[in-house]
């Protein structure tokens, strides 16, 4: 029965010389679409694929292949990216007017060896300056690879954690672990209570242990982190001792690009209005 299989799903390669005449042939490359076999004594003609079949079914193979894994890539956006409006945070659209995206690139491109070394980015500096951008063009460029990525914030995982039971927290605070790259943006921007302090010194603390990397985008200077890390308030220098230890610091310096954005908008704006 094995035999019949194999001729069932055979080449022409595999039809005798003697017979090769008399079977059926693709119109289109020429192959044969039978063979010959011998089944318990007696030879039988049995259906096989010719060459252009056997092309058309990988092509359909690698078809659905494909779309397996774009349906695979937009789910993992769907969680990967917990606000819309991050999928527009792409390298297709840089302007090109922020010199440092050649960094975000070079994350991208030599991130096998970034994720090895377990090494994360600190990007900080004034708002505007485009640091969230950058983040999310590493986000959705490692998401297209299929790689998963998390892109969050401190006020929506507190959200989050705010709703659940003290079990539940841990189960939650571990599934941020299962992403290869966790990006935390906003730094500093969530209320600075004892239990919001606690619960972020949890998630840092964990993804410090799961030796996978970390982004962090915050509005704070370099210099108010130090200080927060070395200073006496554990609550704090737990938590930044951990980021400035786990993530290589890159400094935002340039200019507001929101609001340079905002002024472009107004002026189409008013020009819309007033032409």
């Amino acid at each position: 029965m094995q035999h019949i299989n194999n001729c069932l799903f055979g080449t022409a390669d595999q039809i005798p010389a003697s017979t090769e005449t008399d079977l059926l042939r693709c119109p289109v490359c020429g192959g044969a679409r039978q063979t010959v076999i011998n089944f318990n004594g007696t030879e039988c003609k049995v259906r096989c694929i010719c060459r252009c079949e056997e092309q058309m079914i990988e092509e359909e193979e690698e078809r659905l292949l494909r779309r397996e894994k774009l349906i695979r890539i937009e789910q993992m956006k769907a969680h990967g990216l917990q606000d819309p409006s991050l999928r527009e945070y792409t390298f297709a659209h840089d302007s090109g007017d922020n010199p440092l995206m050649s960094k975000a690139r070079k994350y991208v491109q030599k991130w096998d060896e970034f994720k090895a070394e377990d090494i994360g980015l600190l990007l900080f500096g004034n708002v505007g300056t485009g640091k969230s951008f950058f983040a999310g063009c590493i986000a959705n460029a490692l998401l297209d690879q299929g790689i998963p990525v998390l892109m969050t914030s401190f006020p929506k995982i507190l959200n989050t954690l705010g709703t659940l039971y003290s079990d539940e927290r841990n189960t939650y605070i571990s599934s941020l672990n299962e992403y290869d790259l966790l990006i935390i943006d906003d730094l500093g921007s969530e209320r600075e209570t004892d239990y919001a302090l606690e619960q972020i010194y949890s998630v840092i603390d964990a993804r410090y242990r799961s030796r996978k990397p970390l982004i962090i985008t915050t509005n704070l200077s370099l210099q108010e982190m130090k200080n927060h890390a070395y200073g006496n308030d554990l609550r704090y220098a737990r938590i930044y001792d951990r980021v400035l230890e786990k993530c290589q610091p890159i400094a935002f310096t340039g200019k507001n690009y929101r609001r340079s954005n905002a002024k472009d908008a107004y002026r189409k704006a008013a020009r819309l209005l007033w032409e």
